[in-house]
């Protein structure tokens, strides 16, 4: 039976806008507005979608970083929407992030060594401190004795996102999220680093909720897959179902931009080209927020919001009142 670790109900995140010498709020971002999900124990959640979705707000608002407007958020069942800064460190121990930048997530001035250990300090486990960094670096395929008195400057960048999950790993948490960690890197080196999150998944029994651009990092990893558009989640299914069955139109679209490895195939593939530009979260669409840009969209779109729900496979929720069918979603998969 699977145990939810992390619970996300009817979450909310808006940010104010201020304008003028006595900055006076004009309005609201809606940066997230309504997000529904689950996230179990031992498994990948990948997170999908545009720019401005609102992914990296969800990542940040679940370890605490952004403050929820409404709505709730559990880890083993207990809230902490609400929580003080006393029982957002305990969480903290138990609930990690891995940035996108490997760069600028590390204190250029602190060493490898001190980086890595800066958690372990801040939670007094500084018993066998060096040797416990130096396991931890070897765990992440770092070279203690080599790099252990390095700056970051001197690493390259899959170098230093293995730092930097050396530190999110530090404290055994039992949740890790991960915001875009490898869209920073090289092509061979997020391969690299992909597997390591894999390895370490199995070893530490870690559980992940994963962002990425890149849909074949997130066919390659993930287990259940949620694509989210300007603050909602669109379509959730589990990886699978997400590659062959996927029935939202914006999925399909997305889907539709991944390059096939048979050229064949590439060129006889219906691409969906997506009109127009992402709305701006300040002032989203009335009705389904895709309408504007949906190819199926009617007039009754324009005025009612799609409930997310299933749609004839189980598991699979739907964000959409016309999903995409077979014979639609055999011409763009082919």
């Amino acid at each position: 039976m699977l145990t939810a670790l992390l619970e996300i109900k009817d979450l909310h995140v808006h940010f104010l806008i201020k304008n003028g010498v006595l900055q006076k709020t004009t309005g609201h971002v809606k940066a997230l507005n309504g997000i529904d999900l689950t996230v179990h124990k031992g498994e990948t959640l990948g997170i999908v979608g545009e720019s401005g979705c609102g992914k990296s707000t969800l990542a940040r608002t679940i370890v605490g970083l952004h403050k929820p407007t409404s709505g709730d958020l559990l880890f083993n069942g207990k809230p902490y929407t609400d929580a003080s800064s006393k029982e957002l460190y305990e969480l903290r121990r138990n609930m990690q992030m891995v940035f996108q930048d490997p760069y600028t997530s590390l204190n250029p001035r602190m060493k490898v060594g001190e980086s890595i250990a800066a958690p372990l300090k801040a939670y007094k486990k500084t018993k066998n401190l060096e040797s416990r960094v130096k396991e931890l670096m070897e765990l992440v395929g770092l070279n203690p004795d080599d790099h252990y008195n390095r700056l970051p400057h001197e690493f390259s960048g899959g170098q230093r996102q293995r730092i930097g999950i050396a530190r999110a790993i530090a404290l055994e948490p039992k949740l890790i999220v991960c915001d875009e960690p490898v869209s920073a890197l090289d092509v061979s080196v997020q391969a690299q680093v992909i597997n390591l999150f894999q390895d370490l998944q199995k070893k530490l029994d870690l559980t992940y909720v994963l962002i990425a651009h890149d849909l074949s990092v997130i066919n390659h990893i993930a287990d259940r897959v949620a694509v989210m558009y300007l603050g909602k989640v669109m379509e959730k299914s589990n990886r699978e179902t997400f590659q062959t069955h996927a029935q939202h139109p914006y999925t399909n679209a997305l889907l539709s931009a991944v390059p096939l490895p048979d050229p064949d195939k590439e060129r006889v593939r219906e691409r969906i080209v997506l009109k127009g530009e992402l709305p701006s979260p300040a002032n989203p669409p009335t009705g389904c927020v895709f309408h504007n840009r949906c190819p199926k969209a009617t007039e009754f779109c324009k005025t009612k919001i799609p409930a997310l729900e299933e749609r004839g496979v189980p598991g699979q929720e739907v964000a959409c009142f016309f999903p995409v069918g077979a014979e639609e979603k055999a011409r763009i998969t082919l």
